[in-house]
């Protein structure tokens, strides 16, 4: 609907009521109504946005859109867009370009601009220092309220949050004071008596994704960001870690489905790119699996003395595969929120044996009965499937819980120990169990 009058009042030249439309929009409702133009009506559009609403327009857009405008823009309009974002979007933005359009786009922009976006720039990719923004409200601890107050009305408009301001000595961070503080006290209080000098920090090198977890744990807006000296740099914001989490989030998908991750979004990465995420996985496991058939030619006697075994492979492998894919998802998701950690190896590995002994126990003796009423009452053949169908489950659950737990420990992460190689151990493990006491029982 907003799509069709936008471009009837292109194709009709109402630039005016066209750009009293763009007024009514918030900055992420218009990025993505622009997402839908042309690159010709894009630039046109854009344009007309507000100057104080474009810069954050801006910073939602998808890179080809953003890509398409530097194009179209001229220098004075690029030193506007930067100078107006605040730093850490413009250093997301930046990251994704080649290096010489990064240098193209730092010249245009002020020194202090530039200082801020160059520092930010040289922190590693996953460090906490590279998510930061160096927008925010600093505060005296001998200020008073009225003056605190005064001071984030003149600068509040360029920081990133005032719900949390930063008490600063020296470059010191001495403690933080929230708004609802400031706002709910007298003009005569001095900071230094309203602030909490027990706050939570991190470091720039901390892992981002560490810092994200943060926010969930103790419910923050914001985080201050202090370097080895003590130093604060800057500060990481609630939309920050949740862009981190997604991205996170999105990689652990990807590695639990064995598809290597990949930046771009579905529709715009080409056929090619994603057979190229998909094969080296697939081939992994294809081979890997060559050893469950090894396993299964080795018994290819006891399938000529008792054929009926082979129907029931696909089942027991099924379910393995199952129950250890049901374990690894908890563990993983436990492990990605902080809820479970290596100290609580043996808890989870005792719990995740009995729930396996109560599975297998009520799947045995279904299937069983099954068996025994279907094949006309062959005893051996349902004790046979029965006592595979137990061991494989107590396998499987072991598996699922232990491998995410390891590879967390050696620092590799959880989700790559997810369903598709779990799946395949385990399904080398249930026929090795299955044949051994098949070959027991009917003596084979």
């Amino acid at each position: 609907m907003a799509k069709s009058i936008l471009l009837e009042l292109l194709e009709a030249r109402n630039y005016k009521e066209l750009k009293r439309l763009m007024g009514e929009y918030n900055p992420v409702d218009l990025a993505e109504l622009l997402m839908e133009l042309n690159d010709r009506d894009l630039a046109i559009v854009f344009r007309m946005i507000e100057k104080d609403k474009a810069a954050e327009v801006f910073s939602y857009m998808d890179d080809d859109q953003r890509q398409t405008l530097l194009d179209c823009f001229t220098s004075q309009e690029i030193k506007h867009i930067l100078d107006s974002m605040y730093t850490d979007d413009a250093v997301d933005l930046l990251e994704d370009m080649p290096a010489n359009v990064v240098n193209k786009l730092l010249d245009q922009v002020s020194k202090d601009t530039r200082a801020d976006i160059n520092r930010l720039l040289n922190y590693p990719e996953d460090s906490a220092g590279s998510i930061m923004t160096v927008e925010y409200v600093d505060l005296s601890p001998d200020m008073t309220v009225r003056q605190a107050l005064q001071k984030i009305r003149t600068i509040g408009i360029h920081s990133e949050t005032v719900y949390t301001c930063y008490v600063i000595v020296q470059r010191k961070l001495v403690g933080i004071i929230t708004a609802q503080a400031l706002m709910t006290n007298d003009e005569d209080v001095q900071v230094k008596d309203l602030m909490e000098e027990n706050f939570i920090f991190i470091r720039t090198t901390d892992d981002r994704e560490d810092a994200a977890k943060l926010f969930r744990r103790y419910g923050l807006i914001a985080i201050p960001v202090l370097d080895k000296e003590g130093f604060i740099v800057g500060i990481v914001t609630f939309d920050d870690a949740i862009g981190v989490l997604t991205e996170e989030t999105t990689e652990d998908i990807h590695k639990m489905a064995a598809i290597s991750s990949s930046e771009e979004s579905y529709l715009k990465t080409s056929v090619f790119q994603h057979a190229k995420n998909r094969i080296p996985w697939l081939l992994i496991l294809m081979f890997s699996a060559t050893i469950t058939g090894a396993i299964i030619t080795k018994y290819e006697n006891a399938f000529q003395v008792v054929p009926i075994l082979v129907s029931f492979i696909p089942m027991l492998m099924d379910t393995g595969g199952n129950c250890g894919s049901q374990s690894s998802t908890l563990v993983i998701r436990g492990l990605a929120v902080d809820e479970l950690h290596f100290s609580d190896f043996f808890s989870i590995v005792w719990k995740e044996f009995r729930v396996s002994l109560i599975v297998g126990i009520v799947l045995a003796a279904v299937n069983g009965v099954r068996i025994y009423l279907v094949y006309g009452g062959d005893v051996q053949l349902a004790m046979v499937v029965a006592a595979s169908l137990i061991g494989t489950i107590v396998v499987a659950k072991m598996v699922g819980c232990m491998l995410p737990i390891f590879a967390k420990q050696l620092h590799l992460d959880p989700a790559i120990m997810a369903s598709p190689l779990i799946t395949t151990i385990v399904d080398t493990c249930s026929i090795m169990i299955y044949f051994r006491i098949a070959t027991l029982v009917f003596r084979l």
